[in-house]
């Protein structure tokens, strides 16, 4: 009893379907190797799997260049032509693309800014603005991460040498606010006489951010 005839259609189940493309490839590089081999013919056989894995099968001491190259040349054809427009069309507009970031960012640094219009200027400066809010507050949230740091530093070894200053008293205007409450920063005391503090005297202390 013969076997059944196979419909052609798409396999469904995707094991079944992986399965039927590695027989059948199998089969077909078989096909194309005694194909070559019994007619001296070139054979060129390139195959990609729904997974994107390429197979491919080549005639002994040949390429699959040279193939190419001889098709193009009996047929009359440029097989790459095509190809390279394609790729000579992106080029272009990821240069394109390059030299807008460029002037973006001298623009941004203060130059190249004669051929902006009053709008674009506004609209760069609204940018840079909000550019600095996001790094000020950036900057904010970081001292305030090492000043907690600090406090709990300092709540377990109780350091004579750092002292916490809240910027809602008189060190305001010299620390400021971040997000409208109150910030602790941490200060070292340096001595600015050294000789008294090595002989354990108070002498006098320099005021400086941790």
């Amino acid at each position: 009893m013969g076997r059944g005839k196979i419909e052609i259609k798409r396999i469904e189940n995707s094991t079944n379907r992986q399965v039927t493309y590695s027989k059948r490839r199998n089969g077909i590089f078989k096909k194309a190797n005694e194909l070559s081999v019994l007619c001296d013919a070139k054979v060129s056989l390139i195959m990609i799997s729904a997974n994107d894995k390429i197979h491919e099968y080549i005639s002994p001491s040949t390429t699959t260049k040279q193939i190419y190259d001889q098709y193009q040349h009996i047929k009359r054809i440029d097989l790459w032509s095509s190809h390279y427009e394609k790729m000579q069309a992106n080029l272009n507009k990821l240069k394109e693309i390059n030299h807008n970031l460029r002037r973006e960012i001298r623009q941004r640094t203060g130059g190249d800014l004669n051929g902006l219009s009053f709008d674009e200027l506004r609209g760069l400066e609204q940018n840079m603005e909000e550019s600095v809010k996001i790094v000020r507050d950036r900057k904010y949230r970081v001292i305030g991460t090492q000043t907690d740091t600090y406090k709990k530093k300092e709540a377990r070894n109780d350091d004579p040498h750092y002292g916490l200053v809240d910027n809602g008293g008189e060190y305001e205007s010299a620390v400021g606010q971040a997000n409208g409450g109150s910030q602790f920063f941490a200060f070292r005391l340096q001595p600015s006489r050294p000789n008294l503090h090595d002989r354990g005297g108070y002498g006098s202390y320099d005021l400086r951010l941790a």
